[in-house]
């Protein structure tokens, strides 16, 4: 178990930037607090929404709209990056919000996408580069 690639270093840059950032994942509380804890990244966010203990993952769009309540936020100045299209493009797109697809595969978008992304890129630094 290991970051991808720049994950870190980009958290560590937005954060710098004064980015608010919100974490959403889906699994068991402990699995996913573990991770959280073992990469020390805790420090970083703003919100951290875990499926084990908020009672419903990705993509209900409860999660999301529990996310823009801590943050303050509407759903249109914020970005949703994942690489999950199904799970975390296509909620947020319906919400409102930029949908960042990380296709790390760098396979492209798949002709049966249940969306069309705001964004794709290929690893996490990318999204400190401006677009």
């Amino acid at each position: 178990m290991r970051p991808f690639p720049g994950a870190i270093e980009t958290l560590q840059a937005l954060h710098k930037r004064g980015v608010q950032l919100a974490l959403l994942t889906n699994g068991a509380a402990d699995f996913q607090r573990s991770k959280i804890d073992k990469f020390g990244i805790e420090q970083y966010f703003h919100c951290i929404v875990v499926e084990g203990e908020f009672g419903v993952g990705k993509p209900d769009k409860a999660v999301f709209a529990y996310a823009l309540h801590v943050l303050q936020r509407t759903p249109q100045e914020v970005w949703m990056v994942g690489d999950n299209l199904v799970h975390d493009i296509a909620p947020a797109l319906a919400l409102g919000m930029q949908g960042i697809w990380v296709d790390y595969a760098r396979t492209g978008l798949p002709k049966t996408a249940p969306c069309v992304p705001s964004r794709i890129i290929g690893t996490l630094p990318e999204l400190l580069r401006e677009e």
